[in-house]
């Protein structure tokens, strides 16, 4: 008796958990379902106050976007990482850069006592360092002394010129060796911490590597060139050695790749020097081979990797340059005490050399050309005393550019540069910079 009673009670118990449960599991799903169907609300509210961009119309207002904002932009949501790293809008972005001046600029200190004139260099908060990056080196000094000597370092900084008033901008990046090269936004840098070696590194996005080992030379019998080659549809460092015999050797280095490969250089005698810096255009690297009353140029195919010399219209003096503009090769030659012609060459067989400028310098003598606009079209020239100088095309004046503080180096080394997202890994092997 009293087991079927406790039988009865059990199965009662049991069936009023029961009607419990799926009354707790129906409250539950009900407010799930609540809680979505609000959700679903406020998404359609928000949809219908912010309408849908199609990804080619953000593409458009993104590479609009001053440098300083892009890099920061890539990580607002992932289509907007998609389209910034996206080969395409990389390529478009470079289209749209103004060229500028890279420099170096050293890293000033405090005085430790006003009595003596050593110094500790003061280094700017959350400064990104080209070789702690590249050795993954620590800040912590050893022994009380640093890793690397501060006094050595030097700041990356570019100069803007538009209108004759210039522009400092900083990547707030250092490094400890010259600046040997530039192309497309990527700076060739000496690797001070190894000898004989190199940097490439794109100071924007500040992807960098380290490159093996050349052959090495004094820097004064080398030269270094770097270009994009359209039929590898990536980049290209060429090295230029004159050896003990005073023959001009060539090897090249297909970025990305573990090795230097030798080619035939120049013929014997071409060289005389290398101190002018290689300038890219037409598909090839020119050099100036002598200091002064040149004949010709030197030219290199980037594509076919063989050199010939291209007879110049004019013999080329101690102040004449080669600039490119627009991808043509310009060369700047005084004609005159107050007159520069600027010839353009059509392409690489040297028979078609053009005259379609002449400047008026006025009483300027001493002018240097540096590089020519991508997109406000003006000339820059650097005078004896560090002066520059800006030619504007559509307006046919030459203006003195307005420096301030001196922040630019007066007798500094620079070098024509265009700030980009460019990587030489996207362009090699389809890989995303951020990756």
């Amino acid at each position: 008796m009293y087991d079927s009673y406790r039988a009865c009670c059990e199965d009662m118990m049991s069936k009023s958990m029961a009607v419990r449960s799926a009354t707790l599991l129906r409250l539950v799903e009900q407010r799930a379902l609540s809680r979505k169907e609000l959700e679903e609300e406020k998404k359609k509210e928000q949809e219908s106050l912010i309408p849908y961009l199609p990804e080619p119309l953000i593409s458009k207002i993104l590479v609009r976007l001053p440098l300083e904002s892009l890099p920061r932009s890539r990580f607002v949501c992932k289509p907007w990482y998609k389209i910034v790293n996206d080969p395409v809008f990389i390529n478009d972005y470079l289209g749209r850069s103004e060229t500028v001046l890279v420099f170096l600029s050293p890293v000033l200190g405090e005085p430790l006592h006003p009595y003596f004139r050593t110094s500790i260099p003061n280094e700017k908060p959350n400064t990104f360092s080209v070789e702690a990056k590249l050795f993954q080196l620590q800040s912590i000094p050893l022994f009380c002394q640093p890793l690397m000597n501060p006094g050595s370092k030097f700041y990356i900084k570019f100069m803007e010129i538009k209108d004759g008033k210039s522009r400092i901008g900083d990547f707030n990046a250092t490094c400890l060796g010259n600046i040997r090269a530039t192309c497309n936004g990527l700076i060739l840098l000496d690797n001070t911490m190894k000898k004989g070696g190199l940097v490439v590194m794109n100071p924007v996005t500040r992807e960098l590597t380290g490159l093996p080992l050349g052959t090495l030379f004094s820097s004064h019998d080398e030269s270094f060139g770097l270009a994009f080659c359209n039929s590898t549809s990536g980049y290209k460092l060429v090295h230029l050695f004159r050896d003990e015999l005073r023959y001009i050797g060539c090897e090249i280095l297909n970025l990305g790749m573990r090795s230097w490969r030798m080619v035939d250089g120049p013929s014997f005698g071409l060289f005389g020097w290398f101190g002018f810096e290689p300038v890219s255009a037409l598909g090839a690297l020119h050099w100036i081979p002598h200091i002064d009353h040149s004949e010709y140029i030197v030219s290199m195919e980037i594509n076919e990797e063989k050199f010939h010399n291209i007879s110049l219209p004019k013999s080329c003096r101690s102040n004449d340059r080669i600039v490119d503009i627009g991808g043509r090769l310009c060369f700047m030659t005084r004609e005159e005490m107050n007159q520069i012609d600027m010839w353009m060459l059509g392409n690489l067989s040297g028979e078609n050399w053009t005259k379609e400028y002449t400047i008026m310098v006025g009483c300027i003598t001493d002018m240097i050309p540096l590089y020519c606009s991508r997109i406000n079209r003006e000339m820059i020239f650097k005078d004896k005393d560090g002066s520059l100088y800006a030619y504007d095309f559509h307006l046919e004046i030459m203006r003195k550019v307005e420096i301030k503080n001196r922040c630019f180096p007066v007798h500094g080394f620079c070098l024509p540069h265009v700030n980009s997202l460019v990587s030489w890994r996207i362009q090699e092997d389809g890989e995303d910079a951020g990756d």
